[in-house]
């Protein structure tokens, strides 16, 4: 890969990235009035679930309109990391946002609500937790500063594009023609 190339794919991947962190940024935000409204959280949910194949539609047409419908797995596999680190950026710009100056202890009050349902009881005692060990762990959470929370789901959301970028690059990678030089 040429320096040329290279610039391209981050170029792309940049913009790429950014448009997979807004819909994570509206699939969290969906999560957070899914608290209170069940419908939202499914859209929530729902974004969140369908952004890796969001961000392998972005892989594509990065393939078909930047590189004439070729690109090698390495390739492949290196813009959907790079499109999953800049969106994971812009996702913890938000999370770290919305955590240190507009929850204000909302999250928490949610999940201390929702602990005191009882479907959340039952819930509890299949996985063989009390309902004081979950009242300890939201407790833990509440005192966690905001910046280890949204580096931790900066890590996860990194190792996510990682892991998922090796069967989609396997999938979307496209070989030259015989007789052609492939690039």
């Amino acid at each position: 890969m040429t320096p040329e190339e290279y610039q391209q794919l981050k170029a792309f991947a940049r913009v790429d990235g950014a448009y997979l962190g807004v819909v994570w940024i509206a699939s969290f935000a969906l999560y957070i009035g899914g608290l209170t409204s069940p419908l939202m959280g499914l859209a929530g949910a729902l974004l969140a679930v369908l952004s890796p194949v969001f961000a392998a539609v972005r892989l594509a047409k990065f393939r078909n309109n930047a590189r004439n419908g070729l690109i090698s797995f390495r390739r492949a596999a290196a813009y959907y990391i790079l499109m999953f680190l800049y969106a994971s950026l812009l996702m913890a710009l938000a999370q770290y946002v919305y955590f240190a100056y507009i929850d204000g202890g909302h999250l928490v009050s949610a999940y201390t609500a929702l602990t005191d349902t009882p479907e959340a009881a039952a819930m509890l005692e299949a996985y063989g937790m009390s309902k004081q060990q979950m009242q300890q762990a939201i407790s833990e959470m509440a005192q966690t500063d905001p910046i280890y929370i949204v580096l931790n789901i900066l890590s996860m959301n990194v190792t996510c594009g990682i892991v998922l970028s090796l069967p989609v690059a396997a999938i979307l990678k496209r070989k030259a023609l015989p007789g052609s030089k492939q690039q």
